[in-house]
């Protein structure tokens, strides 16, 4: 765990197929409190599980698999190519990729697509594409053990290069379009599903170690205004609406503010991602599940409301 051999416990969440891509050369860059993109790290060939994987530079790299992420386990331990893990940055880790390499991630249930920043090896198991930090997850959406993502390997702009290396998220890129995701979709259909279940059981201290390695969107798109006390900040954005309107609310008490949206399609969206429903409340659309009987019943939906991204739910009372 020291000096030359420095070792990290393997992050908790498949090797790369080429697809085709833009290229991603090397570019320059302004090291940002401490963290630089030079020099970049590639590494020896190194087995786990009886599995050998090869770091190589592909600059064309674009492959289909799933995704997990670790957070505070690993806080303020290094990564494979000597950086200081943040739960909270953009970042990810994978097998193969030169450290640090930029890639787009796109879910592929949903078809929302950001910008990380690949510095560490992982995930330490064969059934994993990549494994992203806790605030990549969330910027993505991603709520479960696992989902189907795009990994493609691209080239920023050095403003995007910087603000990735200082902890702080880029605006999405343009959703995928529905033509480009079914042809992903089945993509991941012939791959083996991961054991969710299990993976998330698993702590991932207890998973091998990683190797160290040598030698048109824009900003405040599809924000929600959280109603209530606090102050008001983004949220994970639903997967697109569809035909389907949410059932009408009953008669009760309690109900569970979601958020609200100056997008009809995306309160739509979230809505119908959450059981809800969508009423509008002056220039916004406001999205609450509900109503229920008493307050412990509201209080077990809003769990999960909350794992399906929408973290800043409440319990209201209805007067």
């Amino acid at each position: 765990m020291a000096g030359a051999a420095l070792m990290l416990s393997g992050c908790g969440s498949f090797d790369g197929k080429r697809e085709g891509g833009p290229a991603a050369s090397p570019a320059p860059t302004v090291t940002v409190a401490g963290v630089a993109d030079v020099p970049v790290k590639i590494g020896d060939p190194y087995s786990v599980g009886g599995i050998t994987y090869t770091p190589a530079d592909i600059p064309d790299y674009d492959d289909v698999g799933y995704a997990s992420w670790y957070g505070e386990e690993l806080a303020g331990q290094p990564t494979a190519n000597g950086e200081i893990f943040d739960p909270a940055g953009i970042s990810a880790a994978h097998k193969t990729l030169p450290l640090p390499s930029y890639v787009e991630v796109t879910a592929l249930d949903t078809g929302r697509t950001i910008l990380v920043r690949v510095n560490d090896r992982g995930p330490m198991v064969g059934d994993r594409l990549i494994d992203l930090s806790r605030g990549a997850a969330e910027q993505l959406g991603l709520t479960d053990g696992v989902a189907a993502v795009r990994v493609r390997r691209t080239n920023p702009p050095a403003a995007e290069r910087a603000q990735l290396r200082s902890g702080r998220p880029v605006p999405e890129r343009i959703a995928t379009p529905e033509s480009l995701l079914a042809i992903l979709r089945s993509k991941a259909k012939a791959l083996p599903v991961p054991k969710a279940a299990a993976a998330a059981a698993t702590p991932v201290a207890a998973q091998p170690a990683a190797p160290i390695a040598s030698g048109k969107a824009k900003p405040g798109d599809d924000r929600f205004v959280v109603e209530g006390p606090g102050t008001t900040k983004p949220a994970p954005k639903p997967a697109p609406a569809t035909a389907t309107r949410p059932a009408a609310p009953v008669a009760g008490k309690y109900a569970i503010q979601v958020g609200a949206f100056s997008s009809e399609t995306r309160a739509n969206a979230a809505a119908k991602s959450v059981g809800g429903h969508v009423t509008k409340a002056g220039t916004l659309w406001r999205v609450r599940v509900g109503p229920f009987a008493s307050d412990a019943e509201a209080r077990d939906a809003l769990g999960k409301v909350k794992a399906k991204g929408f973290r800043d739910a409440v319990v209201q009372r209805d007067r």
